[in-house]
């Protein structure tokens, strides 16, 4: 019984130690006045492509910036502390919807996949070890929200004017394992207005989980963007999303399971093994 009690309190502590990523340690080195905001601009390094990338908890987050003309432009990820919950366009690039990360916090991460359809490996995450990532909270930004809203000068408002047309912005999450191997994908539609029933489109306005225990174990995250609202091969809606809070726990040891296997058939005497 002894063993027995050993291997039950090795299998509890499994998933104990967990990976949380919630910006607030990259916050920390925005400016004080709590509205600011880091795109990789700082970072710029010719010689360097990976310079602006950043880093939290052992994971790495991608980021490119090209210095088209003085501040102009980014893609991959950002942090951010900004707060402005109605500016359409892209002076409120780098705004949540909510104004504030999940449950009012400070920091949080925008992603910004550039807008060609069908692009990848624009937005991703290595988390420098394979783990099985739990999920994370994501919501629109402003610019995109309040474009899809009200329509800007590029993208017109979803619904059109009849309200009726099906349009749709969707959130891709993949995983890859250590070898660079799919292991699969999960959507969030940022926003739906496909339903029948034009009662149930909606437009996300709030931190909302997404279930990402289905990809397994993962080494890299890749966040793609598609909407209906497409021309010329690029996609018109703003191609943003904010996330946050995103939990991922290691992969227990082969070792350490074998072990428990063997301290439990030790313990029941084998006999699993003889019914």
């Amino acid at each position: 019984m002894r063993c027995l009690s050993i291997a039950v309190s090795l299998l509890v502590s499994l998933p104990a130690a967990a990976l949380e990523i919630d910006f607030e340690d990259l916050g920390a080195n925005l400016p004080i006045d709590g509205n600011a905001f880091y795109d990789g601009r700082s970072e710029v390094d010719a010689s360097d492509p990976d310079a602006s990338d950043f880093e939290t908890q052992g994971a790495t987050f991608n980021n490119e910036f090209t210095e088209f003309f003085p501040g102009c432009c980014w893609q991959g990820w950002s942090y951010s502390q900004t707060t402005d919950t109605t500016t359409s366009g892209p002076g409120n690039q780098y705004s949540a919807i909510t104004g504030s990360g999940v449950n009012g916090s400070a920091t949080y991460g925008v992603g910004f996949a550039g807008g060609e359809v069908g692009a990848s490996d624009i937005v991703t995450i290595d988390l420098g070890r394979e783990l099985a990532v739990q999920g994370a909270y994501f919501t629109n930004t402003t610019w995109a929200a309040r474009s899809m809203q009200n329509g800007d000068g590029f993208a017109g408002p979803f619904g059109g004017a009849s309200g009726d047309e099906p349009d749709f912005l969707v959130l891709t999450v993949s995983g890859f394992d250590g070898a660079g191997v799919f292991t699969g994908a999960v959507d969030l539609f940022l926003a739906d207005y496909t339903f029948t029933d034009d009662g149930q489109d909606f437009i996300l306005m709030d931190w909302t989980w997404l279930d990402l225990s289905t990809l397994g174990l993962v080494r890299t995250l890749d966040f793609t963007i598609a909407s209906s609202d497409t021309a010329f091969g690029f996609i018109n809606t703003p191609a943003y999303f904010a996330m946050d809070d995103l939990v991922a726990v290691p992969e227990p040891s082969s070792a350490l399971l074998l072990a428990v296997g063997a301290l439990l058939l030790r313990a029941t005497g084998g006999r699993a093994a003889r019914t």
